[in-house]
């Protein structure tokens, strides 16, 4: 699978978090988040592994016990079905992989 960059298909996924499914396989997903300085994601688990990478931005983000202060470059993975979240000290960009492939965030 192939996708060129298009700005259209951004789905809103929670105030101020916007998310859009880049390319997907048989195993993985890749998606695309624009997060609005400001805005939280709330503390939530999910039974994908999830692996991310920073490009823009600053966020602290939570994973299980731990808080970290991130920016560009850094990257990130989180275990199934382990507690996560962020407050967004800046807008944002970040990359994720998810691992298996999510359904729910499937292009309609």
């Amino acid at each position: 699978m192939f996708q060129k960059m298009d700005d259209n298909g951004y789905i809103p996924a929670l105030e101020g978090i916007e998310r859009k499914t880049l390319v997907y396989g048989d195993k993985t997903l890749l998606s695309e988040f624009r997060l609005k300085g400001g805005s939280t994601l709330p503390g939530h688990a999910h039974p994908y592994e999830q692996t991310g990478y920073l490009v823009s931005g600053r966020m602290q983000l939570s994973i299980g016990e731990k808080t970290f202060d991130t920016g560009p470059g850094d990257s990130w993975c989180i275990p199934a079905d382990m507690e996560h979240g962020a407050v967004i000290l800046e807008d944002a960009v970040a990359i994720e992989v998810f691992s298996p492939l999510r359904q729910d965030y499937m292009p309609a």
